[in-house]
């Protein structure tokens, strides 16, 4: 089953989202224009928005109110994006040319920054202190995530406890505040809004740990991008950091930098499959995920209950 017929009910809305992001990042600058549209047209799961409209819908739903929460959350990841793009120099991204790629690093972070600033603008129309104070709290540790990212580049002796905080701070900590945000702009209860946000944190985390595991297991045709990018740009992922401690599989990841051919990174996922170390982080995704699924059980039964545990499940047991 694709993911977008879990939430098929909410097509409408979506459709609206979608014009409403083309809207969003139009500008008087061409370039500025064919950088953004380059980047929203190369697609994408859209988990942000469709976590947004699904928890607002535990209060007084209204599309046009809500969906300035779903355009501001899904503009500030696109955002991060870009930036992430320039730092990893990454070529490909869902398949196409990143924006570094097609023109250069300056027009890429220039671009970058236009499309996090015109989702702060959409939040200007939330008229809520605490939506405001979320956000920027949260911004500031996707920020931290980003630079722990570049600090831990290549470096082979970071722990456990170093990955999981920075994939909380990258990936977890937004996909938590999509939820408490769309709750929180439809009025539903706090007790709602802090359960949700839970749920997305755990959400979110077994979210980055599955993508870090497709990303030595899927092929490049599946990931849009080469297999075992993530360590060939020097990012050690929850199955690296598991492969290590395999005393031979360690020196042999370590000799892994930037200049390691297609051939030569081919061997070394090869001798990381052949591990446990796959087995594991899936163990510790469905950890996570069943934490997010108790987490749902708190909330009222409804319909939209059922399509959050649907698609966590689906997220947490993706292929691909």
């Amino acid at each position: 089953m694709k993911l977008n017929r879990i939430y098929s009910f909410l097509k409408t809305d979506i459709d609206q989202i979608e014009k409403e992001l083309e809207s969003a990042i139009e500008s008087d600058s061409r370039l500025l224009n064919q950088a953004s549209l380059h980047l929203l047209q190369a697609g994408g799961k859209r988990i942000r928005p469709v976590f947004v409209l699904l928890s607002a819908r535990f209060g007084d739903y209204n599309i046009d109110s809500v969906k300035n929460a779903a355009v501001a959350l899904e503009l500030i990841h696109m955002a991060s994006l870009v930036h992430d793009d320039v730092i990893d120099d990454a070529e490909l991204r869902r398949g196409k040319p990143t924006i570094k790629a097609q023109w250069d690093n300056r027009i890429a972070m220039y671009t970058g920054d236009y499309i996090f600033a015109r989702g702060l603008e959409y939040m200007t129309h939330i008229q809520n202190p605490e939506a405001h104070q979320i956000l920027s709290r949260t911004i500031v540790e996707l920020c931290k995530g980003e630079i722990a990212q570049i600090k831990d580049k290549y470096r082979y002796d970071q722990n456990l406890r170093d990955y999981l905080l920075r994939i909380k701070r990258k990936t977890a900590l937004l996909i938590a505040v999509s939820c408490q945000l769309g709750a929180i702009s439809s009025g539903a209860p706090e007790e709602v809004h802090r359960r949700l946000f839970r749920f997305g944190y755990n959400v979110g985390m077994s979210f980055q740990i599955t993508d870090d595991i497709l990303d030595l297991t899927a092929s490049e045709e599946e990931l849009g991008k080469p297999a075992g990018s993530d360590l060939s740009q020097g990012n050690i992922t929850l199955p690296i950091l598991y492969a290590m401690e395999n005393p031979k599989l360690r020196a042999e990841i370590e000799r892994v930098s930037e200049n390691t051919s297609a051939q030569e990174m081919k061997s070394v996922i090869s001798s990381i499959l052949s591990s446990e170390a796959i087995e594991r982080s899936h163990r510790v995704s469905r950890m996570y995920l069943d934490k997010a699924l108790r987490d749902l059980e708190f909330l009222p039964q409804n319909r939209v209950k059922k399509t959050l545990k649907n698609i966590a499940n689906f997220i947490g047991k993706r292929k691909y």
